[in-house]
């Protein structure tokens, strides 16, 4: 039987909360059960497994993001649109890096498909580039370059990976003109792969 007032979305909830916390590695039914002070077997009405968990965060977690992506480039096109992409996805990425890292995992693909905010993540980041006048396969390849550039920025900051004196949003700042700039002279055509 259901503890009364305990649900599956409070659990999410509180697992989301707690993952930005301990981070996703720690993140355990152990410690969720605590946080609302009841047994683990109380929590196992709400969620399967520690997996199942963690896939319940991965689905919150993207739905938040993208709905902060989706503001930040609401009505924008180009340059406008890649800052508020940027800053909106280091600023979820630093303000919730156990959240972030959930939208990282490769989920499985029922849970994927059905995930509503990891489908518009995808979509907001392809439409993002489409204003720089990319179709495939240069659209795919430049998503790559950008991910990579905004995760790996992100990624070191989350950690304090940045030890120079320079200002950190002063770099911020000058990598999203370095990135518009590229994405505005992508190379253009297939090419003969590297041997």
């Amino acid at each position: 039987m259901p503890r009364q007032g305990l649900t599956s979305e409070r659990v999410s909830a509180a697992a989301a909360d707690l993952v930005d916390a301990v981070g996703l590695s720690r993140l355990t039914v152990a410690a969720v059960a605590r946080h609302f002070g009841v047994s683990d077997a109380a929590l196992y009405v709400h969620v399967r497994s520690r997996d199942a968990l963690i896939e319940q965060v991965a689905v919150r977690a993207a739905a938040a993001f993208a709905d902060e992506l989706a503001l930040a480039v609401a009505g924008r096109a180009g340059r406008q649109a890649l800052v508020g992409f940027g800053d909106a996805y280091r600023s979820f990425a630093v303000a919730h890096p156990g959240q972030y890292a959930a939208t990282q995992l490769q989920l499985p693909r029922e849970v994927g498909l059905r995930s509503a905010g990891h489908l518009r993540m995808i979509e907001l980041s392809y439409a993002m580039l489409r204003g720089y006048g990319l179709d495939e396969p240069d659209l795919t390849d430049a998503m790559r370059f950008v991910r990579s550039t905004f995760h790996g920025f992100a990624s070191l900051e989350t950690v304090d990976g940045f030890g120079h004196p320079r200002d950190i949003d002063e770099s911020w700042s000058h990598i999203l003109d370095a990135v518009h700039t590229t994405l505005g002279n992508w190379p253009t055509g297939t090419k003969e792969p590297r041997r």
